[in-house]
């Protein structure tokens, strides 16, 4: 619930994406102070005029990579009324999902679902862009500026809100390659990042021939939705990879279990050095192919093959990009390197779909006049605590939180949506110094460590007074 105007909130959110709506649903559902007041007054920022998730990739089929249950509140809280299930009661369809039997629903389904949540929760101001965070040592509190935005994105109006404590939830924006950024400006050739197909896709499919770039689930995708637009024999379509191969996800049911608490506990335990050396290994746990996918398009080129000939479509993994440029107004240049082969060589295309995945949003505008106050790590990061919460100088008395910037420090499951409502239940477990959501001592079979306590012990930060009004 949001405070009144001169009022300093306990935590103002800045983003709303999955991860800060799970966390502005889990404190609405926090139990009110015996004086009947909301636990926590909270307000979230956006600068979007509403919810959306990755509206360029809802393609037609295309599914959520985690179940169901990885919604926005039912791992830490089944009975919440912002469940997924609620979700579908509100809209008379629970009886066509039960028949359904779907475990993995269609992410268009899930952009609608938080969208639900969105409309409904209240503290959410959409068209507000978050501009500069200051700590005030005279008020002991966070003070936020912003724009409120008009229809057309123009500013509005400016306002400041004060808070005791921050969560960071801006997500991350979608990378593209040096090589290629100067193209991503040219009119005449469409070159664009996967998180914008859908707004490209007529002038995509129009190209006579198509280039994607990126061996991810989104190239994949990509990919299948090209050749089953293209007709049999005239498809023109290259996929390029710098991965050795176009690799499944690990979707193995132990594999699974990096994406649980306690592998999260285990991997912010170990030294920074070993997490650097850790990460870039574990790429198959979140950027490989959803089996499904690669089965649907092995079926798709199978079928084009039964009568004889193959394909117009050329798959090859192991390949970089090491420049690129226009040739005339209407064609791009590729200048590829094979690294096992060691060489080169040049590919002409019409179009371009650079599925190359996303960068964490850097934050040093945002957060400069906070700088002096971080504590940063060897490498210039901030470092992170336990609690997903960043570590400052002891002068500033409030806490800020990170959601989806801590893979440094939390590993491969800090973007994944499964991991959701357990970090928010810690976060504002923290924050009220108490456990408003019991979180499980245990969530994996596998034993991380040589000293398994230390994988499932869940510490309470108590030197946070409680926020909880108990009068």
């Amino acid at each position: 619930m949001t405070a009144q105007p001169d009022a300093p909130l306990d935590l103002a959110g800045i983003g709303i994406g999955p991860f800060n709506l799970s966390l502005a649903a889990l404190a609405d559902g926090l139990p009110a102070t015996t004086a009947g007041r909301p636990a926590l007054s909270t307000a979230f920022y956006d600068q979007r005029r509403d919810f959306r998730w990755h509206p360029g990739l809802l393609l037609d089929g295309a599914t959520v990579q985690v179940p169901f249950l990885a919604d926005l509140v039912t791992l830490a809280d089944p009975a919440s009324p912002w469940s997924f299930l609620r979700y579908l009661q509100h809209r008379e369809r629970l009886f066509p999902f039960y028949f359904a039997e779907r475990l993995h629903i269609h992410r268009a389904e899930y952009d609608a679902y938080c969208r639900w949540v969105s409309e409904r929760l209240p503290g959410l101001h959409f068209g507000h862009q978050v501009d500069a965070v200051r700590w005030n040592p005279e008020r002991s509190l966070f003070e936020v500026d912003f724009t409120q935005l008009d229809t057309e994105g123009e500013a509005e109006a400016l306002g400041r809100t004060y808070a005791r404590n921050l969560v960071l939830g801006v997500g991350t924006a979608p990378h593209v390659p040096e090589p290629l950024r100067l193209l991503t400006d040219a009119p005449t050739v469409p070159v664009i990042h996967s998180a914008h197909y859908l707004d490209h896709r007529e002038r995509i499919l129009a190209a006579e021939h198509v280039t994607v770039i990126g061996g991810g689930q989104s190239g994949a995708e990509v990919l299948l939705d090209l050749l089953r637009a293209r007709p049999a024999g005239r498809e023109r379509l290259t996929w390029l990879a710098r991965t050795e191969a176009f690799a499944p996800m690990e979707y193995s049911k132990l594999g699974l279990e990096h994406f649980t608490p306690d592998y999260t506990r285990y991997f912010h335990a170990l030294p920074e050095a070993e997490r650097d050396h850790l990460l870039p290994r574990q790429w198959q746990l979140h950027k490989g192919i959803d089996p499904t996918t690669i089965a649907a398009i092995h079926e798709e080129l199978y079928r084009r093959s039964l009568h004889g000939g193959w394909p117009d479509v050329c798959l090859t993994p192991g390949v970089s990009v090491r420049t690129a440029g226009r040739v005339a107004t209407t064609k791009v240049e590729l200048h590829l390197e094979h690294r096992q082969q060691g060489v080169r060589s040049r590919l002409t295309t019409d179009a371009v779909v650079l599925a190359t995945g996303y960068r964490e949003r850097p934050l040093g505008a945002l957060l400069a006049a906070l700088d002096p106050y971080m504590r940063k790590d060897g490498e210039g990061r901030p470092r992170i605590d336990e609690q997903h919460r960043m570590i400052l100088d002891p002068a500033v008395t409030g806490a800020l939180y990170v959601q989806n910037g801590e893979r440094h420090t939390h590993g491969v499951g800090a973007p994944d949506l499964g991991l959701a409502a357990w970090r928010s239940a810690t976060i504002l477990n923290s924050l009220t110094g108490t456990d408003a959501y019991a979180q499980p001592t245990r969530t994996a079979f596998t034993t991380y460590g040589l000293v398994p306590e230390q994988a499932r012990r869940h510490p309470v930060r108590t030197e946070l007074l409680p926020l909880i009004d108990q009068v």
